[in-house]
């Protein structure tokens, strides 16, 4: 039995799995197809080490070897019981849970009144040009996915994705507005400084 659990590419090969049985090099292909890179970080060579580590958990199976001309022999896996009830079990947590997320954008975000509004105008503006490409590109997957009939139910995750870059893509130009036009002041514009507050101070202000 195994008790690390899954992580996103490992959802991602047993959601395949889920499908049909298939060989990694398959896994891989459909992987592309489908954008998967978008919500899960493959990198070269992830997806073997999952896939023996699904394998090495109990998670998935052998059921064949295929060999095609004078290629090597392809191992085909499919998903076991065991693999079935963690798939769903963690597929639950994932679509009813409140994880706690640290996005790196929040982090620059802290840091715009110390990069001053120059500098801070200059990198939102950067990050505008891309998001404006990244949306575009969006829409043109989505009428790909659209014209070809996709079910609607199999690229809830892509649709998801393209949303929350609009979205951010419409916070933040607002944001470079605001902060152009000097509705959100930069604290070198003569406005107070954000200083805390003690518990000596507090107790100075209850008592006076």
């Amino acid at each position: 039995m195994a008790a690390a659990k899954l992580t996103p590419l490992g959802i991602a090969v047993l959601e395949l799995l889920h499908e049909k049985p298939m060989h990694p090099y398959e896994m891989t292909q459909l992987m592309r197809e489908r954008y998967v890179h978008t919500r899960v970080n493959v990198k070269a060579g992830s997806l073997y080490h999952t896939v023996e580590r699904l394998h090495r958990g109990g998670f998935i199976e052998i059921v064949d070897t295929q060999r095609a001309g004078r290629r090597p022999e392809r191992t085909v896996y499919g998903m076991t019981q065991t693999g079935l009830d963690e798939f769903n079990q963690r597929g639950r947590e994932l679509l009813g849970d409140l994880a706690v997320e640290f996005p790196a954008f929040l982090s620059g975000l802290a840091v715009i009144d110390e990069l001053g509004k120059e500098g801070s105008l200059a990198e939102l503006e950067h990050r505008i040009l891309r998001l404006r490409a990244a949306v575009a590109a969006d829409e043109a997957v989505l009428q790909r996915l659209a014209e070809a009939g996709t079910p609607p139910i199999y690229w809830l995750d892509w649709r998801y994705q393209c949303d929350h870059r609009k979205f951010e893509l419409g916070w933040t130009e607002r944001l470079h507005d605001d902060l152009r036009s000097g509705r959100i002041p930069f604290q070198d514009d003569g406005q107070p400084k954000l200083t805390l507050i003690t518990r000596e101070d507090d107790d100075e202000r209850k008592t006076s």
